[in-house]
């Protein structure tokens, strides 16, 4: 087996996947790569904090608050002041409704992109995508970044939060 070869072709899938799966979604929500991931991890973790939320997405805390500017300039968000220091975010019913649909449309990309498999190769492709997904797992965060896009209702068993939750 040629492992340069299969990582070769690994390196060139998971970046056509990638670059499809996240202009679709944006496009979808009409908002950024980055609103995106908000408006999907809002949709799941609602009242989460602004650096709370930028940490699961993989933003600074500077480019967190210009995104959030821009989705509740746009009526997607909204900051609620529960008292304190703290802030708590939430989607309006815009931003849920655009959320749903990123989730659609990320869900017709990859049902698109399986469509050259045949079932049996489907079946035998999924347990080495779970391995690769759990060996990308780096620290306990690493769900929220690596699934920050997923349907958490279609994965009901995911390789990636089983990592998290057994790491370090």
């Amino acid at each position: 087996m040629n492992r340069s070869r299969v990582a070769n072709l690994l390196g060139a899938g998971a970046l056509a996947v990638a670059e499809r799966v996240s202009g679709e979604a944006a496009r979808a929500a009409g908002v950024s790569t980055s609103g995106a991931a908000a408006l999907s991890t809002l949709l799941v973790e609602p009242g989460i904090g602004g650096t709370e939320l930028g940490a699961r997405i993989g933003l600074s805390q500077p480019a967190t608050a210009r995104m959030l500017d821009t989705l509740i300039a746009a009526g997607l968000v909204e900051r609620h002041h529960p008292g304190g220091r703290g802030v708590r975010l939430t989607l309006t019913a815009a931003g849920r409704t655009r959320a749903e649909a990123l989730l659609e449309a990320r869900s017709r990309v990859l049902l698109e992109l399986l469509e050259p498999l045949t079932d049996d190769q489907v079946r035998a492709f999924t347990p080495a995508l779970e391995a690769l997904l759990a060996g990308l797992v780096e620290n306990r965060r690493s769900e929220y970044l690596l699934c920050r896009l997923c349907d958490r209702q279609v994965c009901t068993r995911c390789p990636v939060g089983e990592e998290c939750r057994g790491y370090g």
